[in-house]
């Protein structure tokens, strides 16, 4: 076996891959404080898994090719790398969490430490949400996914290849085939399992064996002046068209992945480029690498907690400030922590502190979910207010109200059909949160009701909207099902800040049928961080609880009187339901003074309490002259 690294390039530094690194974080950081600048900046962390699979595979089969390599030394490198900035930021994060978090978060903030201290944090979270859901905005250990993959490989790639040493097979074609067959998965499931096909190591080992492999074949690369300056250009503008062109919506790794992907796999094979020597080779590039590692720790934790602690969207300078915090932790994470501890002596000894404190810090975390978040820090009743969960029992989930990534069709029994005025519910699942109000009604006028709900899915015909998949046709089958059915009123709900002119084709649709009222339902108050988070704000501030009308925390609502003049020419009569819930003083944030009297769960999903005083409010509006009262309300 020879060594895939040529003599004089073994033991050399080189200056332009903390460049490289420098470019990844820099993508990263932006991408997660500003991500309208930097849409496509996740691609930053393909580059890093780039740069891992190259440096790794060169040092054990470099040291496989002269006999001296050890799994335990190996080992014992990684986690002299690895674990003092982890240990730091994880033990920061926990405390972070203790102060800010409801206990609730906190439980699930203790478990994401956990997975992060057992190397599985991509598996954490793929058993949660999407990287790119909206709660996963409020989870501040979610970028250590990504470290997740790469401890993943490190357990796996250096036995494999000894493993093929010791049978004699070729080192760079057991990566390339573990990589084909890697990337195939991860094809075969981007479109059909988004969220394994992002965090899964199968479908991700690829990145990093193409690093791999590189390192691996190695002296095939012409390294003259000429070829390499067009690889370097290459690469570097493969990862900036990936950087520009990408986004969220995007179906990602698949194909996509292959730009940052052989972006960073040509920079690496072309150290004597001008963008290399010049360019990543640049003394604050070279820096920023450097600090690269705990930066990345560091960025995500402190937007999410700034952001958390503000109880608001930061601004651009805050921001901009929180990098520069991140930053300057980074610098001293690195010259105070991480240096002392991964070079010079006593070896031993650092490793076995750094084992203790991982143990600890895991130890840490499992007593926070065992304690259930630590819900003693709360008196009783802010606790139980601040931990109301979405209240979903009446809204027929998997029934009329459905998740369309797995489900099509709506249950039999989502329609009254023996009742009229028969009221059509058809929206996302803020309208599903409407069905314990509308049932309540029921008990006092005499209307049907046909619920057809589905998540994230608002009432916009012809509207492909992002994330959902089968929205249109889901509205394409409802609209069908409101001509076949002929109810007397449709009652339209959703969280409509965009797609206003498809909502406006749904209500033509509409009323297209004599005699069809349609009724929109705007809005409710939006919270910025969700009702319970605004409780415990409100405590931890003032150390009482919230008053029944608050105008702290809510996003301001400029797009009703855009839906009125979009929508009420078409014919749909307008209700606003934030005009039910505020007035002068501020929202309505509870109805009396119990947990369950609180009337949101989240953001935007009414509670049953919250539900029914929305619907006692509007009730008669929408029946209009239809409403009469039931007749057990006569007797």
């Amino acid at each position: 076996m020879t060594s895939p690294i040529p003599s004089q390039l073994r033991d050399r530094y080189r200056p332009d891959i903390d460049g490289l690194r420098a470019i990844a974080v820099a993508l990263v950081v932006n991408f997660h404080a500003f991500p309208e600048a930097a849409p496509g900046g996740f691609v930053g962390v393909d580059v890093f898994f780039v740069i891992s699979g190259f440096l790794i595979t060169g040092i054990v089969a470099r040291e496989l090719s002269e006999r001296q390599f050890s799994l335990i030394r190996f080992y014992n490198r990684r986690i002299r790398r690895i674990f003092p900035a982890l240990v730091v930021v994880l033990a920061a994060v926990l405390t972070l969490g203790w102060l800010w978090m409801l206990p609730a978060a906190y439980e699930q903030l203790g478990a994401d430490a956990l997975a992060s201290a057992a190397f599985s944090a991509n598996i954490a979270q793929l058993l949660q949400s999407g990287y790119f859901d909206v709660e996963a905005a409020r989870k501040p250990l979610l970028h250590l996914w990504s470290l997740g993959i790469e401890e993943q490989f490190y357990l796996v790639w250096p036995p494999l290849l000894m493993l093929a040493g010791r049978c004699r097979v070729a080192l760079f074609w057991t990566a390339v085939t573990i990589g084909l067959g890697s990337f195939a998965l991860n094809v075969a499931l981007v479109d059909a399992k988004p969220v394994a096909a992002f965090y899964l190591p199968f479908t991700r080992a690829w990145e990093l064996l193409a690093g791999a492999g590189l390192a691996l074949a190695w002296t095939r690369f012409p390294q003259s002046e000429r070829a390499s300056n067009w690889r370097a250009a290459c690469g570097l503008a493969l990862i900036a068209i990936a950087a520009a062109v990408l986004d969220m919506h995007r179906s990602f790794p698949g194909w996509w992945a292959v730009l940052p992907v052989a972006g960073g796999a040509l920079l690496l094979s072309a150290p004597t480029a001008w963008i290399n020597r010049v360019v990543l080779s640049w003394r604050p590039m070279v820096w920023v690498g450097l600090i690269s590692y705990p930066l990345y720790l560091w960025h995500w934790p402190l937007l999410v907690f700034a952001a958390m602690i503000k109880f608001a969207p930061l601004t651009l300078i805050e921001c901009q400030l929180v990098v520069g915090a991140s930053v300057l932790l980074a610098f001293g994470t690195t010259h105070f922590i991480e240096r002392p501890l991964r070079f010079g002596g006593q070896a031993p000894f650092k490793l076995a502190a750094l084992g203790a404190a991982m143990a600890v810090i895991a130890a840490s975390a499992v007593i926070v979910v065992w304690a259930k978040g630590f819900d003693v820090r709360l008196p009783p009743e802010i606790r139980a207010m601040a931990e109301v969960r979405t209240q979903v029992s009446k809204w027929r989930v998997h029934q009329c109200l459905i998740d369309l990534a797995t489900e099509t069709g709506y249950a039999a029994d989502c329609v009254d059909r023996d009742r009229r005025p028969l009221v059509m519910v058809w929206g996302d699942s803020t309208a599903g949160a409407l069905m314990p109000g509308l049932r309540e009604a029921q008990r006092t006028r005499n209307f049907g009701l046909a619920q057809f709900t589905a998540s994230s899915c608002i009432p916009a015909v012809n509207a492909d909207i992002p994330g959902v998949s089968n929205c249109r046709a889901n509205n394409d089958r409802v609209l069908a099902l409101a001509r076949q059915l002929k109810p007397d009123i449709v009652l339209l709900h959703g969280t409509w800040e965009k797609h206003l002119d498809h909502v406006a084709e749904t209500v033509a649709a509409l009323k297209q049928q004599d005699g069809l009222r349609v009724v929109v339902l705007g809005p409710v108050p939006d919270w910025r961080r969700g009702l319970p988070d605004a409780v415990l704000r409100h405590y931890l501030l003032y150390r009482r609880l919230i008053p029944r009308r608050t105008n702290e925390g809510i996003r301001p609502n400029g797009y009703e009187d855009e839906m009125r003049s979009a929508l009420t020419p078409k014919g749909a009569e307008f209700i606003s339901a934030r005009a039910a819930l505020c007035n002068a003083e501020g929202c309505l944030t509870r109805v009396g003074e119990a947990a369950s009297d609180i009337i949101a769960s989240d953001r935007v999903h009414l509670t049953e309490k919250g539900s029914v005083f929305l619907i006692q409010a509007i009730i008669d509006r929408l029946l209009g002259e239809r409403g009469t009262p039931a007749t057990d309300a006569l007797q």
